[in-house]
């Protein structure tokens, strides 16, 4: 799949990730009210507006980016009416031929590793048969238990040609209180990033190893740094935009190749219609505003690259 994403991303010209991560206050009321009429105003009926809102925004990008990143949390709290949207919106991106990154940040030791992987990149044998459960391309990983809870991700992902990004250094501002920390003389983060290029060299595909990393946008000169401790593994960045990162922050996350990175956003492109230079579209057209998002975002990236 990291083969694949490149390609796309060649394709595209748009080393973008739409983040599927929806809020009911993101919604336009006619989608709210149509969904709870037709299911009750109750957790059913805020999936079903959760689902008509993403295909709405689906619609509007797909041909524009090669992939997008839905957050599980955003549809686990609705319970098991999310999951199901949350199963649903991935698999309509694949009809759409997206890529598929579950944001789902998980990571424990042995046997629980391992059944988080098989979940969602792998498959489970019942009886004679074997089924896939929520099946997403890559997911977010973290790596706080070290190698025995990263091991089971690789193996799942060597078998299904699927892969992972794993924390490293995240763009919340309060990454820094463990994150930060000094290990002898290098940063934690440092130490993850090193494990990380290490682990890599388990899972290649032709260029780029499938073991990517999580490098947010709100730290540049950091990324600098891991983008050389780190030359194989491509870089998820979240943080553009609605968080504070720039364009022209994020050039050396890129490698020299114009690959090595892709960035996200998530509310700045799904709940668009609600920012400041795109009033003009409105609630009803909120699919539209995402999309012009899209296009104004993959220029923003392409005029910072022209200045590196």
């Amino acid at each position: 799949m990291i083969n694949k994403l490149i390609k796309k991303i060649e394709e595209s010209k748009a080393p973008i990730v739409v983040g599927l991560d929806p809020m009911l206050d993101y919604i336009p009321e006619q989608i709210l009210k149509e969904a709870y009429q037709d299911k009750g105003e109750n957790l059913e009926g805020a999936a079903e507006a959760i689902w008509r809102y993403n295909k709405g925004i689906i619609d509007a990008v797909y041909d524009l980016i090669p992939a997008v990143k839905p957050q599980i949390a955003m549809y686990e709290q609705f319970g098991l009416e999310g999951l199901r949207v949350y199963k649903q919106t991935i698999d309509y991106c694949k009809e759409k031929d997206l890529l598929v990154i579950g944001d789902i940040k998980r990571g424990d030791i042995g046997s629980t590793s391992m059944a988080y992987a098989t979940g969602h990149l792998g498959k489970v044998r019942i009886g004679g048969r074997e089924y896939r459960g929520f099946d997403e391309d890559f997911i977010t990983v973290n790596p706080y238990l070290g190698s025995d809870g990263i091991l089971p991700f690789i193996e799942v992902g060597k078998e299904e040609k699927k892969g992972m990004f794993i924390l490293v250094k995240t763009s919340n501002p309060s990454s820094g209180e463990f994150q930060d920390q000094r290990v002898g003389d290098k940063s934690l983060y440092e130490l993850v990033g090193h494990k990380v290029a290490e682990w890599g060299e388990l899972h290649m595909g032709d260029s780029y190893s499938y073991v990517g990393a999580v490098v947010g946008a709100t730290y540049p000169e950091v990324g600098k740094m891991l983008r050389r401790i780190m030359p194989k593994a491509y870089i998820l960045v979240p943080g553009y935009g609605a968080q504070g990162g720039k364009a022209e922050d994020l050039v050396h996350y890129f490698n020299k190749d114009g690959l090595g990175a892709i960035v996200n956003s998530s509310r700045g492109i799904i709940a668009a219609y609600k920012q400041k230079g795109y009033e003009k579209f409105g609630p009803l057209n909120f699919a539209d505003a995402s999309r012009q998002a899209v296009l104004n975002m993959k220029e923003d990236l392409k005029n910072a690259w022209s200045t590196r």
